[in-house]
C-alpha cells in the first residue's frame, strides 16, 4: 500500500509520501551542493496553491527570488530577497545575469512557450534545472518524481536546503538603482514612460492592475507592486481584447478592490462592449485606454499595412454604452498635465465612477523591452520548420 499524505489541491488530493521523501532529498543534496542557487516563481504557482510555501523555501534558503512574467503577483515584491522579473534579455535589470549565471535554478510551476522564453532564447541549461510542476519534481538531467504535490515538496524542501545567500550578495553588488524619465516640457505630447510613471503612483493594497497584451505587458511588468496589490497577466495565448473581460469579471469578483486597467487600442476594439456590462453592474475600475494607432506589438513581430487599424471616437463610444445610465467618466488626455489631472479626478470626484482615459500616443512610442522582444519572437516564428 503506498505512503499518503493528504492535502487539499484541486488538481490532486494525495501526496505520495514516498516519492516525496525521495524528491525532496535528491533536490536537498542538489542544492546544497550548489555555489550560487536561485529561486523562480512561476505561473502555476497559483493553482498548486503554493504561493506561501515558495516564499517559505526563500525564507529557510536565503536564495534569491525572482519571478516569470505571467508570475508577477505572485509572490510580494517587497520580499527582502526579490530580484525582479525573469524573462531572458527583457528581464527587469540585472535580473537575468544573476538567475542565468547561477550553478543551480528551481522553477516552480513554469511554463515554456515562444513568449515566455523570448523566442526560446533564454540561457538556461537543462543539467542546472530543477522543474517543479504541480504534482511532479524533475531533477535536471536525473529522474521525474510523479504524484508529489509542489506546496507539500517546497514545504519539506525548505527544512533540508543549507542557507546560503551568495546569489542574493552577488545581486547586491552589481544593483544599480533604476532611472527615471525625463521631465516633460509644458504642453509637449505624453510619452507612455512618463504616463507609467504616474500609474505607479497610483498602486495602493487597494487597487490591482490588469496588463493587456501588448506594449502594456512589458510596461506593467516595470510597476513596482504594494504588497496586496493585485496583478493578472495573460500571456499563454498572448489574447488580444482578453483584459476588457478580464477587467469586469476580476472587478465584479473583488469589489474592494479599484482595478487599473491598461489596455490598447487595437485589443479594445475587440472586446469593448463589455464596459456596458461593468457600468450595468456600478463597477468603478479605471481604463487607461492607450491610443497609438495600431496593433504595436505585431508591427514589431512582422510589420505590415494590416497593423494599423481604424481609429475609433473611443471616448464617445463609452459615452454612448453609458447613455446616461449609472456611473461613468470619460476623458482624453495628450500631455503629462492632463494625464495629472485626469488621474487626480479619478481618484477623487469620480471615484465612485467607472473612468476611462484615452491616452493619445505616438505611433512608435514603444518600451526598449517590446522593442528587443519582438526582434527575437520574430526570429523565432519566421525560422524554417524542423525537418520530422
Amino acid at each position: 500500500m503506498l505512503d499518503l499524505i493528504h492535502i487539499n489541491s484541486p488538481l490532486l488530493m494525495l501526496s505520495n509520501l514516498k516519492s516525496l521523501e525521495a524528491a525532496v532529498k535528491i533536490t536537498a543534496e542538489f542544492l546544497n551542493a550548489a555555489v550560487k542557487p536561485v529561486l523562480v516563481g512561476c505561473p502555476k504557482l497559483r493553482v498548486a496553491k503554493a504561493k506561501s510555501a515558495f516564499v517559505e523555501l526563500a525564507d529557510a534558503s536565503g536564495y534569491p527570488l525572482a519571478v516569470m512574467p505571467a508570475a508577477k503577483g505572485q509572490v510580494p515584491e517587497t520580499h527582502p530577497h526579490f530580484i525582479g522579473t525573469y524573462w531572458g534579455a527583457v528581464s527587469t535589470a540585472f535580473c537575468a545575469e544573476i538567475v542565468e549565471s547561477a550553478d543551480a535554478y528551481l522553477f516552480a510551476g513554469p511554463i515554456f512557450n515562444d513568449y515566455s522564453s523570448v523566442g526560446y532564447s533564454l540561457l538556461l541549461k537543462k543539467e542546472k534545472a530543477i522543474i517543479v510542476q504541480p504534482n511532479r519534481v524533475t531533477l535536471a538531467n536525473g529522474p521525474t518524481f510523479g504524484c508529489v504535490l509542489m506546496k507539500d515538496f517546497l514545504e519539506a524542501l525548505a527544512k533540508k536546503v543549507k542557507h546560503n545567500p551568495t546569489s542574493l550578495e552577488n545581486y547586491r553588488h552589481i544593483f544599480v538603482p533604476e532611472g527615471v524619465p525625463l521631465k516633460s516640457a509644458p504642453n509637449e505630447p505624453l510619452r507612455v514612460n512618463v504616463l507609467f510613471k504616474h500609474i505607479q503612483g497610483m498602486l495602493t493594497d487597494d487597487t490591482a492592475v490588469i496588463a493587456e497584451t501588448g506594449d502594456s505587458w512589458f510596461n506593467c511588468q516595470k510597476l513596482k507592486l504594494p504588497e496586496k496589490c493585485g496583478y493578472e497577466f495573460q500571456m499563454q495565448y498572448g489574447s488580444i481584447g482578453w483584459s476588457v473581460g478580464a477587467t469586469l469579471g476580476y472587478a465584479q469578483a473583488t469589489p474592494e478592490k479599484r482595478l487599473i486597467s491598461c489596455i490598447g487600442d487595437g485589443s479594445f476594439q475587440v472586446t469593448a462592449q463589455d464596459v456596458s456590462t461593468m457600468i450595468r453592474n456600478g463597477q468603478n475600475p479605471i481604463i487607461f485606454l492607450i491610443n497609438n494607432g495600431g496593433y504595436t506589438i505585431e508591427v514589431e513581430i512582422h510589420d505590415g499595412p494590416y497593423n494599423v487599424i481604424k481609429n475609433w471616437n473611443y471616448t464617445g463610444l463609452v459615452d454612448a454604452l453609458h447613455n446616461g445610465e449609472g456611473k461613468c467618466w470619460t476623458t482624453k488626455v495628450k500631455t503629462e498635465e492632463e494625464a495629472g489631472e485626469a488621474i487626480k479626478t479619478a481618484l477623487g470626484p469620480k471615484k465612485d465612477c467607472l473612468c476611462f482615459i484615452e491616452i493619445i500616443v505616438h505611433k512608435d512610442d514603444t518600451s526598449k523591452e517590446l522593442l528587443e522582444w519582438g526582434s527575437r519572437v520574430s526570429a523565432a516564428n519566421s525560422r524554417p520548420p524542423n525537418p520530422q
